[in-house]
């Protein structure tokens, strides 16, 4: 296995600095986009979504649980194993207290399509004790995006078609906005740029082999695998 070139501390302190000056480019970058992101208009949601709960059906403004903001992760259901899949139980692994999101006045809520008796049988077995609630048999996850079936409607996923033959499920992040009882869609992301709320990557982009996968340009001879092929849920590995 390579490994990364030996030098003496004065050369790794300049090569350090040289990459802190790119470091601190890139987070001026991060926050003009984030600037940017907060100024993004609004979209009212009208449809009467029902979710099925712990507590029963609720609506999406129940969701908010009182506070302005709330927060959706779209969870991908394998429907055939009766589980979550485990590349979004890696992002809901990742989850920190809620409680830091409370005090900013904003919830958050995981929604799935998988009917709530299995999902909530899976939360249950992974630990979590985040709201989690079912789409299953409302329009919710068609609407934003993150079920794909062409008999349902032409694909779209990460604001792109999507070409896809069966139906399939996708993964999401959606932030809604409530004036009193009125809610309003201001933003939803999908694919890497969900990158974000992944922990665990970003403590691995710290470290010299990083993610170890294949789509990183990294040294020749580093390790490297598929992106996520290597992902279990954490009782399985």
């Amino acid at each position: 296995m390579t490994m990364p070139p030996i030098v003496s501390r004065d050369e790794w302190l300049t090569a350090r600095k040289d990459l802190l000056a790119k470091e601190k480019e890139f987070t001026k970058a991060r926050d003009a986009l984030s600037a940017q992101r907060r100024r993004l208009p609004m979209v009212e949601v009208t449809k009467d979504y029902v979710f099925e709960g712990a507590k029963g059906n609720v609506s999406l403004l129940d969701l908010f649980e009182g506070r302005r903001q709330l927060l959706v992760y779209h969870f991908m259901w394998r429907f055939d194993e009766g589980q979550g899949c485990p590349s979004c139980s890696y992002v809901i692994d990742n989850l920190g207290h809620l409680s830091h999101l409370h005090a900013r006045d904003t919830s958050f809520a995981v929604v799935t399509r998988g009917p709530f008796s299995e999902a909530d049988a899976f939360r249950k077995r992974m630990g979590w004790d985040v709201p989690w609630f079912s789409s299953h048999g409302s329009d919710f996850n068609y609407d934003f995006d993150v079920s794909l079936d062409p008999a349902v409607k032409p694909p779209v996923y990460n604001f792109q078609p999507f070409d896809v033959d069966q139906p399939g499920e996708g993964p999401g992040l959606s932030a809604f906005i409530r004036d009193e009882s009125r809610v309003f869609h201001t933003y939803s992301t999908y694919a890497r740029g969900l990158d974000a709320l992944v922990g665990t990557y970003q403590y691995l982009d710290f470290t010299a082999f990083g993610r170890q996968e294949v789509h990183e340009d990294s040294p020749e001879g580093w390790p490297q695998t598929p992106p996520m092929g290597w992902l279990r849920h954490h009782d399985k590995y």
